[in-house]
């Protein structure tokens, strides 16, 4: 794996963890987990930021929120309970997609 899809990957999971510990903080009045979705987003844009030397803005972001929203959907599914009717499943399908064209196509997705 290059080294600007390492370090998007690093943000991507930090933000999901900021994201969990969001829902988890109760708007912020449960004071570990305001502490640590702070801590988690901090280090999502510090490892988005090495991924930016590399990758443009717009495929980066892309990328990271896109992914994000797929990993949130299931830990919203696993941990909290929340069911996705099919309209929404399918359109996180088509984010996945849009992702995976990204990808493998093209060639904008690093410099």
């Amino acid at each position: 794996m290059p080294k600007t899809y390492f370090f998007l990957v690093i943000a991507i999971l930090f933000e999901t963890v900021g994201t969990t510990a969001l829902q988890a903080s109760h708007q912020f009045t449960r004071f570990w987990p305001s502490v640590l979705v702070v801590l988690a987003y901090a280090l999502a844009f510090y490892f988005l930021a090495f991924a930016l030397r590399f990758m443009p803005v717009g495929i980066a972001y892309a990328i990271w929120s896109g992914l994000g929203i797929v990993f949130i959907a299931a830990i919203g599914l696993l941990i909290f309970g929340q069911r996705l009717d099919p309209p929404a499943l399918l359109g996180i399908a088509m984010i996945l997609g849009g992702i995976l064209v990204i990808h493998l196509f093209s060639d904008s997705a690093s410099h």
